[in-house]
């Protein structure tokens, strides 16, 4: 019996940065022998493919896979560093498109480095939180002005939209695929094997929510990625429904059965989401992050994080706050 596995794509756009290419590449393989290594036939592992635009009238085609022969599409596609200028929108236009497609069926975009100019290009990242390198700040907020810039940040997993800082940091945002598609487990022990820090501390408290997307229901995914670029703050089911043009039981019977959660559980593992980077990364009280992410009501708020976290949101900033 095949193994199970999951496509991480990496797009060969105009000057991308080979080591980056083939670093993840490496990282991804590591993976999957340590894998094989703990579980044997029943490993679940990563399918690593390049893509590359051979025509500027033509979608791009893979050029390259790890496991030839099989079927399926991307999970996610890796937006890699760039040795030049960051892509203009002339030449970023026909990737933008594709990318845009691909997120609109369920795949994960994620860039590193310049390659945040690319994604940007898709018009995905208006009111997001994303991360590139420091010194691509005043370039790149003069030409994606909605998006939410933190150079600060070497890493921001915002589920369906994850970016990485500087050049380097493909190492963090390869350990953070295989976190999500392989296990905590894997990407730590990843990790120990390459000397790298991980791009989390722990496993079970403190991994980002990693929604399930490539479920094949177009109307749902419409839902999810709008929940995800609103921060799941208006959560009002009529709402939900209009988005999805379905009636609202009829909603909530395929949401469950595409994302394993009803949409309250899934909008509040979203909010203790952000919250959770809140408390990390900045020094607002909680009661105001409470109310960033939605609650008005401050006690629901530190219940449902601490049962979500298995911390208070006190314990978790003591713990694990940057600063």
């Amino acid at each position: 019996m095949a193994r199970p596995t999951t496509e991480i794509g990496l797009l060969l756009y105009p000057g991308v940065q080979w080591a980056a290419v083939l670093g993840l590449t490496d990282l991804c393989e590591l993976a999957n022998r340590m894998s094989v290594r703990q579980a044997g036939d029943r490993a679940n592992r990563l399918r690593v493919s390049h893509w590359r635009l051979d025509a500027p009238a033509a979608a791009p085609v893979r050029v390259h896979d790890s496991l030839p022969g099989q079927d399926g599409v991307p999970a996610a596609l890796v937006l890699p560093p760039s040795l030049e200028e960051p892509i203009a929108p002339a030449v970023a236009e026909p990737l933008a498109q594709w990318l845009r497609a691909r997120h609109g069926e369920g795949a994960t975009l994620a860039s590193i480095c310049a390659g945040a100019f690319l994604l940007g290009e898709t018009g995905l990242l208006a009111g997001r939180q994303v991360t590139t390198h420091w010194a691509y700040q005043e370039r790149f907020e003069q030409r994606f002005p909605q998006a939410r810039l933190d150079v600060d940040r070497l890493i921001i997993d915002d589920g369906d939209i994850v970016t990485a800082g500087g050049s380097m940091a493909w190492t963090d945002l390869g350990l953070t695929l295989v976190g999500r598609f392989l296990g905590p487990t894997l990407m730590m022990d990843t990790a120990r094997m390459l000397i790298v820090d991980p791009p989390r501390r722990d496993q079970r408290h403190y991994s980002a929510f990693a929604p399930r997307l490539q479920h094949g229901d177009a109307a749902v995914l419409k839902v999810q990625h709008w929940l995800q670029a609103t921060g799941a703050k208006d959560i009002a089911l009529a709402d939900l429904a209009a988005r999805a043009k379905l009636e609202e039981r009829t909603l909530l019977r395929r949401f469950q059965k595409a994302t394993g959660m009803t949409t309250t559980e899934y909008c509040q593992r979203l909010r203790v989401g952000r919250a959770s980077e809140m408390l990390q990364f900045g020094r607002l009280p909680v009661d105001r992050i409470a109310w960033e992410v939605g609650y008005g009501d401050t006690g629901a708020f530190r219940k449902v994080f601490t049962r979500i976290v298995g911390l208070t949101p006190g314990e978790y900033r003591r713990r694990f706050g940057a600063g």
